[in-house]
């Protein structure tokens, strides 16, 4: 017997309209390391912090009205290609921290980040690192980056 799915507890996806570009290339969000985040010694482990860079990108991409949900809805995916962390300073457990991400690149089929992790009360580089993200189909064969990814011109100046 096969059962019937009921359409109205599974609404069809909505099409996205997508921005022309984007406006915002560096977004700041706050992070607050969790308990289970920290070693026996209360430092951060050294696998949170590309954790972290996700939440900054996935933020980033959200500042500019963007979704990576709505991005594989349509066909468009990020893979990481190469990830990088230079760790300065140790984080602890319960204090706050600025992780500043910043677009840096944009080719036609990958996209760059550089990461900055800030001690908010002091304003200590705690780490830094970079990612290069690879846009790929549903299949996970490289694509060409959607025009909506690529930066807002800024005007010439006059001179």
């Amino acid at each position: 017997m096969r059962v019937k799915p009921r359409t109205d507890e599974f609404p069809a996806p909505e099409v996205k309209t997508f921005p022309d570009c984007t406006k915002i290339q560096t977004h700041t969000i706050t992070i607050v390391p969790r308990y289970s985040e920290t070693d026996q010694s209360g430092v951060i482990h050294h696998t949170v912090y590309p954790v972290w860079f996700e939440m900054g990108r996935t933020e980033l991409l959200r500042a500019n009205g963007l979704a990576y949900s709505d991005l594989e809805k349509n066909g468009i995916y990020f893979v990481v290609a190469e990830l990088s962390v230079k760790y300065r300073r140790p984080a602890f457990y319960d204090e706050k921290l600025d992780l500043v991400t910043t677009c840096t690149r944009i080719t036609s089929a990958r996209v760059e980040h550089s990461y900055r992790l800030i001690r908010q009360s002091t304003g200590v580089l705690l780490a830094e690192g970079t990612s290069i993200l690879a846009c790929v189909d549903k299949d996970g064969k490289p694509r060409r980056m959607p025009a909506f990814m690529y930066p807002e011109e800024e005007p010439e100046e006059k001179s």
